[in-house]
């Protein structure tokens, strides 16, 4: 019983902690992204400044704090995973849900698209979308949208589909209901468990890809902090400052197993309430 308790605690344990960071920690530092303090480059965690501070995880190689570059970049990796995802999330139901319904030709076009978009690497993809748009927040937002969207409507038409063929929503037809109200009414609900779970493990390969795209300087800008980029910053002092790159690296590898902890908690809920995982 002890371990059951552990993991359906330890995902939203993890993920409310690193929500709390995100939301409430930029509030409480003073960081400069594009600052340079060149007297505190390279200090070791636990080392004390210039100004008499301690830098509890150390200072990277432009002497900022590395502690406060992990908070300041969980509002942007979490918010962008967080929002992309829900973005995908919105599309991908309305694509998929109206593929279902109407079928025939409607539904053989948007699916062979469908397919062909899934046929390529997510990350492949958003590479592609990234260097051709200018970076900004909103930019890594709709690219990331873009890779996840379709693997949504594949869910959503397959839901629809088994929907359709149920005879309560045969019955609200019938009744004279409007198709948007059989729709939000008879299908969605039975989309709600297999999204949720869907949507959950995307959201770590979004946060994934956020850092891979910040990684290779095609995420976000410079002066918009990112664990991602934190990475790529330390890459060339792995030997001497370890901790600029590891750090952020173990924060995002954290968030990623709750994520995977969750999801598999609201997995094992739902089907033993009664979803139908498609």
């Amino acid at each position: 019983m002890a371990r059951i308790v552990w993991r359906d605690v330890a995902g939203p344990a993890i993920l409310l902690c690193a929500g709390l960071v995100a939301v409430v920690g930029p509030m409480l530092i003073d960081f400069d992204a594009v600052a340079v303090f060149t007297r505190q480059r390279l200090l070791p965690p636990f080392a004390t400044l210039p100004s008499g501070a301690t830098a509890i995880l150390g200072t990277d190689q432009l002497g900022r704090d590395v502690f406060a570059q992990i908070i300041a970049g969980a509002r942007t990796s979490l918010g962008v995973g967080v929002s992309a995802a829900v973005l995908a999330g919105l599309v991908g139901t309305a694509v998929g849900v109206a593929a279902g319904w109407f079928g025939g030709a409607v539904d053989e076009a948007i699916m062979r698209f469908v397919d062909v978009q899934l046929s390529f690497p997510s990350i492949l993809i958003a590479v592609f979308l990234a260097a051709f748009i200018p970076p900004s927040v909103l930019t890594v937002i709709a690219v990331l949208a873009a890779t996840r969207w379709a693997a949504v409507a594949r869910l959503a038409r397959a839901v629809t589909v088994k929907s359709v063929q149920q005879g309560y929503v045969e019955a609200a037809l019938v009744s004279g209901l409007p198709t948007w109200r059989v729709v939000s009414g008879s299908v969605l609900p039975n989309l709600y468990g297999p999204l949720l779970v869907l949507l959950t493990a995307d959201l770590s390969l979004i946060i994934l890809a956020e850092a891979s795209l910040s990684f290779i300087g095609l995420g976000t800008p410079p002066d918009v902090p990112s664990w991602g980029r934190m990475i790529a910053n330390g890459r060339n002092f792995l030997d001497s400052a370890w901790w600029i790159s590891t750090l952020p690296g173990l924060a995002i590898a954290s968030v990623v197993i709750g994520i995977g902890l969750t999801g598999e908690m609201l997995r094992r809920r739902l089907v033993r309430d009664g979803w139908t995982m498609i």
